[in-house]
């Protein structure tokens, strides 16, 4: 969560984005603290003998860079309500990964008001990888 002072939230309000590139040093690093040594995170033959031109990133790492952006961005004092998210497409070896977001709706609600926002991964062309949503509560 942000440490900035409380701040207002906009409709349409971009989150900071996290640009990571992808390979075999993070997904190491990843796999060591996950117990995720995975063939086809791995070894590109094992990820060219599951379909994909190289080896390929976990999907939980695209999940993390997700809960990033979203941590970094609110506000001091917000509750992270729900996440949710959809493996559409790999992070191949060698691809810029960019994880991005956006505030799409701002509502009241018994327990205060709520910003929900459009969260999504996407490979350096900007094909989507990862859409997905989270429910922050803002501070009152």
């Amino acid at each position: 969560m942000s440490s900035e002072p409380r701040r207002e939230v906009t409709l349409g309000e971009q989150l900071p984005p996290v640009v990571r590139e992808t390979g075999f040093a993070n997904w190491n690093r990843y796999a060591a603290v996950n117990d995720e040594f995975v063939p086809i995170h791995m070894d590109d033959e094992a990820g060219r003998a599951a379909g994909y031109p190289a080896a390929f990133g976990m999907g939980n790492l695209q999940w993390a860079y997700l809960h990033i952006i979203v941590r970094g961005w609110m506000p001091a004092g917000s509750r992270l309500l729900s996440m949710k998210c959809q493996f559409r497409g790999a992070n191949v070896k060698g691809q810029t990964v960019t994880a991005r977001g956006e505030v799409i709706a701002i509502d009241d609600a018994a327990d205060g008001r709520r910003a929900t926002v459009k969260v999504w991964t996407e490979d350096q062309t900007g094909t989507p990888l990862a859409p997905g949503e989270a429910v922050v509560l803002l501070p009152g």
